[in-house]
């Protein structure tokens, strides 16, 4: 998978902490460190040597030793502060603060037990922020879950113990069936709960909402184990789409939630990704323009370009 900016400059940054606590690191220990290449690694320290505060004179560059280099070893002389611990803002801390609420929020709505890596986060980060943290105190929190707590916590329940349940359940098209599965997954998008399992009425991999549960049970028989589902499979109305894109449409893996990206020997790259949003996917297929070299599916090719030569037809009587 290709590497995205923010992978990388997350790995700039803690290079600098690293070698700072590691002196005469060997280049080989380095890569092992950060799961990356030794030509990965020098490539990081040559672009950190060239990078540094404003001014940007010898003086103010990050620097290494280059007799260690010659040694295959990474000796850092100057790290020009950026080996400092990471000061928050108070708006930062702030927004933090209320992020983490929400997520535990939704993490720990209908389940009981002990706190965890959330609560925990929460709690250092509220000791250390002082004024931010009274502030995000005054903050209501409150997650939209349409779903009864007893049945996310039948459904966690399940999971954990390797169980198999019963659903009644009723579809998107108001057909209500009665189904045994085993459940592999549960997901949220913040707002909407889902359980990925193995459905025996269909014989076949199959999500469900859980908001659309109408009753369920426990059941006592052990879940069969399912290998092959990999978590490839796609949200309830999710679109999976791959597209095969030009060098400079590179933003769409950084700016867009892709699940996966391939580089290609040219430069451009393939990624895909599930579009729950037809509307939105249609604006990013007809804002690359010449940028967007292939989709898939073809079908989707053709909905895209029928609605361009539409938009293109409306101007017709401008002319």
């Amino acid at each position: 998978m290709a590497e995205t900016t923010a992978d990388r400059v997350t790995r700039l940054l803690a290079l600098v902490t690293y070698l700072h606590d590691h002196p005469g690191a060997p280049v080989p220990e380095v890569a092992a460190h950060f799961r990356t290449t030794e030509a990965q690694v020098l490539a990081d320290v040559n672009l950190l040597w060239v990078a540094g505060t404003p001014g940007y004179l010898p003086d103010d560059l990050i620097d290494f030793s280059a007799e260690a280099l010659d040694h295959g070893e990474l000796t850092l002389t100057d790290a020009r502060g950026m080996d400092r611990p990471l000061r928050l803002s108070t708006a930062e801390a702030l927004s933090l603060l209320v992020a983490l609420r929400s997520l535990r929020e939704l993490a720990g709505a209908g389940v009981a037990g002990e706190p965890g890596a959330l609560d925990s986060a929460v709690a250092k980060l509220t000791a250390a922020t002082g004024g931010a943290a009274e502030q995000a105190a005054a903050v209501q929190v409150r997650v939209r879950a349409e779903v009864p707590p007893a049945v996310l916590a039948t459904v966690r329940g399940a999971l954990e113990e390797g169980r198999r349940l019963h659903l009644r359940y009723v579809s998107a098209a108001d057909v209500v069936t009665e189904r045994d599965v085993d459940p592999v997954e549960l997901r949220s998008d913040g707002t909407t709960w889902s359980l990925r399992a193995w459905c025996h009425r269909a014989h076949g991999a199959r999500t469900f909402r859980l908001d659309r549960i109408l009753d369920l049970a426990v059941l006592d028989v052990p879940a069969a184990a399912h290998p092959d589902m990999d978590g490839d499979e796609p949200w309830e109305g999710g679109r999976p789409v791959t597209l095969e894109l030009a060098p400079q449409a590179r933003w769409v893996a950084e700016a867009t939630p892709v699940e996966e990206v391939t580089d290609l020997p040219d430069g451009g790259l393939r990624v895909r990704l599930l579009a729950g949003d037809p509307a939105w996917l249609s604006n990013l297929l007809l804002s690359l323009g010449e940028a967007l070299r292939a989709v898939e599916p073809p079908e989707l090719a053709h909905e895209v370009a029928a609605r361009a030569r539409a938009a293109l037809g409306a101007y017709q009587h401008l002319s």
